[in-house]
């Protein structure tokens, strides 16, 4: 199958799936998180990623679900990946966010799409160390 489809197909589950969610406001459906993430990546298979990288944390579905959908190995892998586990330091997690290439360039659109919704300070901090761990610079030679 075409990847195009599989970020379709995880724009419909994920929409199924976050319905009557909503942002920290409690106006905005919560669905425009993950399609605004799916804004800032740019292959159909970080698309469906980043449509699904809250869906098995933070709704009924899991990643079984995901498999029974159909969804390729690596889609689900990194939604895993990108799912927080309760008790696991936040370092570790970024260790395991890193590792993944489809995770991680979800994970740094979904921070900088947190960061563009009125972030609290706290998450500010967060996000700009999460981000420089997961996004650093090459170094500079002088």
């Amino acid at each position: 199958m075409k990847d195009s489809h599989w970020a379709e197909l995880a724009r419909e589950v994920a929409t199924k799936a976050h319905h009557g969610q909503f942002r920290r406001d409690g106006i905005t459906p919560y669905i425009a998180h993950p399609e605004a993430v799916a804004s800032r990546v740019e292959t159909d298979l970080e698309k469906a990623v980043a449509w699904l990288h809250d869906v098995v944390e933070d709704t009924e579905t899991s990643t079984q679900d995901l498999k029974s959908h159909g969804f390729p190995p690596q889609v689900i892998e990194a939604v895993a990946t990108i799912t927080k586990m309760p008790g696991l330091p936040y370092e570790e997690y970024l260790d395991r966010v890193r590792a993944n290439r489809l995770a991680r360039a979800v994970k740094v659109a979904d921070m900088l799409s947190n960061l563009s919704d009125h972030p609290t300070e706290k998450q500010i901090v967060k996000y700009a160390k999460g981000l420089l761990y997961l996004h650093p610079r090459p170094a500079t030679h002088k």
